[in-house]
This record gives C-alpha cells, structure tokens and sequence, in this order.
C-alpha cells in the first residue's frame, strides 16, 4: 500500500531551539510568536521514525509536509491511505486543515475528522460536550480580558489553573498558571491573552492523582491500553503539581529523563474501571477516530475527571523521552513500529479497505 505521511517540523524561534527551518510570521494583530510557538509540530528524528515504521510494511511513504503546498502535493500523489501526524500551525482550527483537504481530494486518513479535531483543541468548547453527556469534568469559565475576572464573579474557589483556549503540548500552561488568589489570576489572563492572542480558559484545580489513558480502536473494538500515572510528588522543589511548561519541556529531557511516569498505574481494580470509563465515554463523546490519548485527574473525593483530550497524540519513540502513547504501547508488548502500524489498520478497517 502507498502510504502518505503528513507532519508539521519544529522551527527556530530567536535562535534558541535546534530544529529546522526559522520561524516567520506574526500572530493576529501584529504580536510576536510566543516561544513556545512550535512545540505542537514535531522534530525530523520523529518525523523520520515514523515514515520507517510505515516503510517496513508498506511499499511506499510519501512524504508531505502540511505547509501551503500540501494540497497539491496530496492531489498529485494520490496515497492508497495517509498516517497524519499534521499539527498545523496558523488558526485555531489548525489541526483540522489536513483532513479537511484530504477529505475534499477523497484520500483515507487515520485519525479524527476535522470536526472533532477542532472541538478537541478548543478546551472549552470539547468541556461542553463532556459536560452535555453528563462525563465529569473540572468547572472552568472562559476569561477574554484581565477585567473580566478582576471585577467578574468566581463561582468555584481557589486554586484555580489558568491555560490558553486553543494549544495544545503545554503551550503556555507555565508553572505559576496554578493561582492561588485573584490578583495572580488578573495577571496570568493578562499574560496570555496578551501573548497568544486568545482566550484564557480558568479552571478549578483538582487535588488528586493524575493519570493519561491511550485509546485505539472505534466502535465495539475501542479499549484502553495500560494506564500511565503521573507522579508530581518526585517534582524538584517550586515546581507545581501539573504538567506545566517547565516539567515537559524544560526539566524533562532525553539526557536527565523526570522519574514521575508509572505504568501501568498503581491503582486497585475499581478505580481502573472508572478511569477507564470515563476515557472511553469521552473519546465516543467527541466521536473520536482510531486514535486518542485522554488526561484525567482525581477530585477531592477520588473520582476521575477528564482533563482533555489530544486526538493527535504525540509519538516520541526513544524511550528514554517520557512520551506517554508509546509507554503505555510498550507496557502491554508493542513495538514503536506495531503501534503506529496498528494505527494505519485501524483506520483501514473503518474505511473498509
């Protein structure tokens, strides 16, 4: 089978990050690209890892670099079936624009339709589906200036945990986004509506331990693979419990890996199947494809609540980088390249072909 591969590469930003290409543009109105700008799309070494998974079982990878050239480089192409891994970069409806494209040229692709990609990224808008189906999730509002939280009413009490409306990879979730009183949530709004252009999304902090769920399948074949825990507790002293900016990217390295990953998960039976369940009834929620990894956190009292859902998980294959699909694949005996595979079959089976 020829088998296309759409992707997005890392760029430079200030000369700071080792990657391809340097960055160009601005964001709306004029503002500078944040730092983190790019941390969605991914390096060359993982691009290329997965185009050879896909070559040891398919006679041909077509490489497609989702910039504005994609559309004719897919319609020229034409692949039997496409693995896309593509982020997109520019607009709050980015990870949509190549399964949009490749929905209107008729070419099979794994994972979500554009839809769901859109309501997935948009943190706010995919709580209010949860929300409809009646599946836990944290209570939160959506605060579009700084003036509207000073004088605004806070129907749930502090702390509360301050994110950007539309990114994904920690993008912006610095480790002070965990506020203890108004005046540090004025100023993290203020920060983030300045710099990313967009909406802060407030919501309440929950105490409990925190878990991430990788799903594969669709219909009566979706499950769960082993669950991964994350262990805030081994953090260095001043970072807060959460995966912020500063714990992913930061002080987690290949070269000093943070120890705060267990999988499977230290958790008894009946918790398991409540984490379980609330993952499974999201992914079916936001009518998910093939694919998905799902953050669920514990209330004060130890039930699950979904945090988010990312329908593009990232896929780091070195195991020494704490990337949670590939450990929990590894954790139930898949390979790097079984699971990516597994994915493609996945998505051929739903098409029926």
């Amino acid at each position: 089978m020829r088998v296309g591969l759409t992707y997005n590469l890392k760029r430079e930003i200030g000369g700071n990050t080792p990657f391809e290409g340097r960055a160009s543009g601005k964001l709306p109105g004029g503002a500078a690209l944040p730092e983190d700008f790019y941390l969605e799309c991914d390096a060359p070494e993982t691009v290329g890892n997965v185009r050879d998974a896909l070559a040891e079982r398919h006679e041909e990878v077509i490489m497609i670099e989702a910039d504005e050239d994609a559309f004719e480089k897919l319609r020229s192409s034409r692949p039997d079936m496409v693995f896309n891994m593509a982020e997109g970069v520019w607009g709050a409806d980015r990870e949509s624009q190549m399964p949009a494209i490749m929905e209107m040229l008729r070419i099979p692709y794994t994972g979500s339709a554009p839809l769901t990609l859109a309501l997935c990224l948009n943190k706010g808008r995919a709580k209010e589906i949860l929300s409809h189906y009646g599946i836990p999730t944290p209570r939160y509002f959506l605060a579009d200036t700084p003036s509207s939280v000073e004088h605004g009413r806070l129907d749930f009490p502090f702390p509360m945990i301050v994110k950007p409306l539309v990114e994904g990879s920690s993008k912006g979730i610095k480790n002070d986004c965990l506020v203890k009183d108004k005046a540090e949530l004025v100023d993290r709004v203020a920060r983030i509506t300045k710099e990313y252009r967009q909406p802060g999304l407030v919501e309440e902090f929950l105490p409990g331990r925190e878990f991430t769920v990788a799903i594969l399948g669709n219909g009566s074949e979706v499950r769960a693979l082993p669950i991964v825990e994350i262990n805030y507790s081994s953090l260095p002293k001043g970072i807060n419990p959460i995966y912020s900016y500063e714990a992913k990217w930061v002080l987690d390295t290949p070269e000093t890996p943070l120890d705060i990953f267990t999988c499977p998960a230290a958790i008894d039976g009946g918790l398991k199947k409540a984490i379980e369940k609330a993952a499974i009834d999201a992914y079916k929620a936001l009518d998910v494809k093939d694919w998905c990894r799902i953050d669920i956190r514990l209330d004060s009292k130890g039930a699950p609540s979904v945090l988010e859902l990312n329908p593009l998980p990232g896929i780091l294959m070195d195991p020494k980088c704490n990337s949670c699909f590939p450990k929990a694949a590894r954790s139930e005996g898949m390979t790097f390249s079984g699971l990516v595979n597994a994915v493609v079959e996945i998505a051929r089976r739903r098409y029926g072909i």
